[in-house]
């Protein structure tokens, strides 16, 4: 492993704050999924346009989905066949189709 970079103290406190801002974006993310404010098909526009959002696990997503706990989200993604570390943003045309379709009002399946 290489050693860590030499940072200035503005350097790293530039990192921290970057760093506290990617967190608190991704639990505003959460919690409005959460809370029904937002749809799956909404948060995954946002993952387009919003780099810190694009970056939120989908199973950190999927398990903040209203109805939807950390044993149904696992078996959705392997229904589908999401491997358990990708990201919103490296989601698949057909990944980001199955889902939307599980999630919307209509469907048998959405919650």
């Amino acid at each position: 492993m290489s050693p860590l970079p030499k940072l200035t103290d503005e350097q790293r406190a530039e990192a921290l704050r970057k760093a506290a801002e990617a967190r608190r974006i991704r639990a505003e993310v959460k919690d409005r999924l959460k809370m029904g404010f937002l749809t799956f098909d909404e948060l995954l526009a946002e993952a387009d346009t919003i780099e810190n959002v694009g970056k939120l696990k989908t199973l950190a997503a999927l398990e903040s989905m209203p109805g939807l706990g950390k044993v149904k989200a696992r078996r959705l993604m392997t229904e589908i066949g999401i491997a358990e570390n990708r990201r919103l943003r490296g989601l698949g045309e057909a990944q980001r189709r199955r889902l939307i379709e599980h999630f919307s009002p209509g469907s048998a399946s959405g919650t």
